[in-house]
């Protein structure tokens, strides 16, 4: 009888996790290669989570402890921004023309960009002073380039995989594992750093990014791309009298790209310096740092799930609208920070606003790019996002250096203000096939 129970304990729990690797019930009668594809796809997360948080919340901090300035971290972020911004184009025009947008993915996104997380750990054997602060700031940049390049066909991917009846849910289930990884792994590594002289620390760390990178690669290489390898048919070459016919169709689109430029440049004013802010003016350690980055992470797995269930029901741009009315106050609230609790408080709100934000808006985004066209879609969304990050942070960063922190924090929150009452007044609606969703 032990046994026996033992087996049925096993069963079920096998049974509920390949469940929640779906996002729930929902896709219980869907095909076996769709459900195959959402299993892997979220392992893919799960392990890119676990890279990408070592490299998000170390990296900066890295770079400072070869020796950059606040000043050549800002540029650095700029440089970064514009170099993606001239490569997401090319990465739709291979996605149109020749396919193979799985392997593209693999081979930019999984491989060199990852690659170059093993480079960065060992430039200090070879390297030293300043000519290892500015080769360290370049293989930043060549690794956000490639990640970038791959964006296209990896969204392209992503659209066809994940049914859009159950995108809520499911982002909702793989954006919560995300965060589990997330937070455990900023944890460990936060100790590891905060033990250990620099920059040997950050090394291991960026090697440790690297290693759980190649699981993420080997599981996106598992799904079955729905497509094939086939080039993905569009109407009209990828020319810029082109696009410019083909949005017109959709002013949504438009309507959302203008919004999300003056958001996402409000919100690189401020972005690049906050764990800077922490270091150097807080005096934080890297473990303290990490807390708080993880504080964020708990946060947003307390209300992940619910609000994919959410979405689903009342549209993602509801949702959204919510999000961005809060998320304003994170940078005004930093002028008045000067305790560590302070920091924890305000990113346990943070945390909550920004996983609300980062599903829905994502969501929101695959519901207004045409199925066939998305790779060319995104790269043009990805293109005007970037440049807005750009700008944010060059503004940033000259504000830093004539200013203080405080005056980036205050700039942040008012242009952050005007993203939502422009949000709130271009897009009025869902796209139609989300609300007919929605009233389902």
């Amino acid at each position: 009888m032990h046994r026996a129970s033992l087996s049925v304990f096993r069963a079920r729990t096998r049974r509920a996790f390949r469940q929640f690797t779906w996002g729930g019930d929902w896709a219980i009668s869907l095909p076996s290669q769709i459900k195959q594809n959402l299993q892997w796809f979220f392992f893919d997360g799960l392990f890119a989570s676990a890279s990408d948080n070592i490299v998000i919340t170390y990296l900066v901090l890295y770079i400072l402890a070869l020796g950059a300035t606040r000043t050549q971290i800002g540029l650095m972020s700029s440089l970064s921004s514009l170099t993606v911004a001239l490569l997401l184009l090319p990465g739709a025009i291979l996605v149109e023309r020749y396919g193979h947008r799985q392997q593209l993915t693999l081979m930019f996104g999984g491989g060199i960009a990852r690659l170059v997380l093993l480079v960065l750990a060992c430039l200090p054997f070879f390297l030293h002073g300043q000519l290892l602060v500015l080769a360290a700031m370049a293989f930043s940049i060549c690794r956000d380039a490639f990640g970038n390049l791959a964006f296209p066909a990896w969204m392209s991917v992503t659209g066809d995989i994940v049914p859009m009846e159950g995108r809520g849910r499911y982002f909702g289930s793989r954006n919560f594992i995300m965060g589990i990884a997330g937070m455990v792994v900023i944890y460990l590594v936060g100790e590891l750093i905060t033990g250990t002289v620099p920059p040997y620390g950050y090394q291991v760390a960026l090697g440790l990014a690297f290693l759980l990178g190649a699981f993420s690669t080997y599981s996106f290489s598992r799904i079955r791309d729905p497509k094939g390898k086939a080039p993905i048919p569009v109407e009209g070459s990828l020319s810029f009298k082109t696009v410019l016919n083909d949005m017109k169709g959709h002013p949504a689109f438009i309507s959302l790209c203008l919004v999300m430029v003056m958001w996402n440049f409000s919100v690189n004013i401020a972005g690049p310096f906050f764990n800077v802010y922490m270091v150097q003016n807080l005096k934080f350690t890297a473990s303290m740092v990490g807390i708080t980055s993880i504080v964020s992470t708990v946060a947003g797995l307390v209300v992940q799930r619910w609000i994919g269930h959410l979405s689903d029901r009342l549209g993602s741009r509801k949702v959204m609208l919510i999000s961005m009315m809060l998320i304003p106050l994170l940078p005004a609230l930093w002028v008045f920070i000067t305790r560590f609790w302070q920091v924890i408080a305000l990113n346990s709100f943070g945390g909550m606003a920004w996983g609300a934000f980062n599903l829905v808006s994502f969501n929101f985004l695959l519901s207004l790019t045409p199925p066939a066209q998305r790779a060319r879609y995104s790269a043009i969304f990805q293109i005007m996002v970037t440049l807005a990050l750009a700008g944010g942070a060059a503004f940033g960063a000259w504000v830093v250096t004539q200013w203080n922190y405080q005056a980036i924090f205050a700039c942040s929150a008012i242009g952050r203000i005007i993203a939502m009452i422009m949000f709130a007044r271009m897009l009025p609606t869902s796209s139609e096939k989300e609300a007919a969703l929605a009233q389902a």
